[in-house]
């Protein structure tokens, strides 16, 4: 099955909550991806793996037309909301409804991890991106030493066998491994560079209700159940709580800007 029948059901359950509570928490790498890009008036970006489109939004705020593609359509509402004058559509990142060399940027946030393919989704963006362009991959930082990973990880007892082989959050995390992802699949590595930034919640309610909203929960309630998931939140972001009840959970995140080798 493609990224789009497996994941866009389950990341579209608590779109509203994702969008307003959990995807705000990304703000600061997509802008740090924008500036580092200089997007701008008159530039093509898709956004792939768009989500509730926060990316695109900022983007369009900047002069660029945007298009998105999202497994979800419940989370694609919301970014049309948003964006009205974007073009969004559902489907599969492995397989991208766009002519070739249609893009001056191709942004993927936090989403050719979810790929059945990431390969082959790399593959779509080298194709769709003009021959200046560039191709923009975000993932998690290293682990060792983040505390936001001890949040991942929070979950991991509660969720389904893998099925063999298949990576996990941080598997993409390594400089030569975004390098050599990259290489593989028609790209050349220009920079690899880290964003450091936090989840930050006024209140640990509001912190488990925003984790709580993502499709990696939601499959994780399926298995153990809601009040599971909701109590492996709690109790590891009671760790991150200061003195009047905000919590603050430092995280990394690392991008790699690519163009046709």
């Amino acid at each position: 099955m493609g990224t789009a029948t497996i994941n866009g059901e389950l990341w579209g359950v608590r779109a509203r909550d994702w969008a307003v509570l959990q995807e705000e928490q990304h703000r600061e790498a997509y802008v740090a991806v924008l500036e580092r890009l200089g997007v701008g008036e008159g530039m093509r970006l898709l956004d792939v793996g768009c989500g509730s489109g926060l990316a695109a939004q900022l983007a369009a705020a900047r002069g660029a037309a945007i298009s998105g593609i999202d497994a979800s359509a419940a989370l694609l509402a919301i970014a049309r909301e948003r964006t009205p004058e974007g073009d969004f559509r559902t489907g599969e990142i492995e397989e991208l409804p766009f002519a070739d060399s249609s893009f001056d940027v191709v942004t993927g946030f936090n989403s050719f991890q979810y790929a059945a393919d990431v390969g082959r989704a790399l593959r779509e963006a080298q194709r769709v991106v003009r021959p200046t362009g560039a191709v923009v991959l975000l993932t998690w930082g290293p682990p060792d030493g983040m505390p936001a990973a001890s949040v991942v990880a929070a979950l991991r007892p509660l969720m389904p066998p893998p099925p063999p082989g298949a990576p996990g959050p941080f598997a993409l995390s390594g400089d030569n491994t975004l390098r050599e992802l990259v290489a593989a699949n028609g790209l050349k590595a220009e920079l690899v560079a880290d964003v450091h930034t936090a989840f930050a919640y006024p209140d640990l309610d509001t912190g488990v209700r925003a984790l709580n909203s993502s499709g990696v929960a939601e499959r994780a309630s399926r298995h153990a159940g809601v009040d599971a998931v909701a109590a492996a939140h709690r109790a590891v972001l009671a760790t991150f709580v200061n003195a009047v009840g905000e919590v603050r959970v430092p995280a990394v995140f690392r991008f790699v800007v690519a163009r046709k080798a």
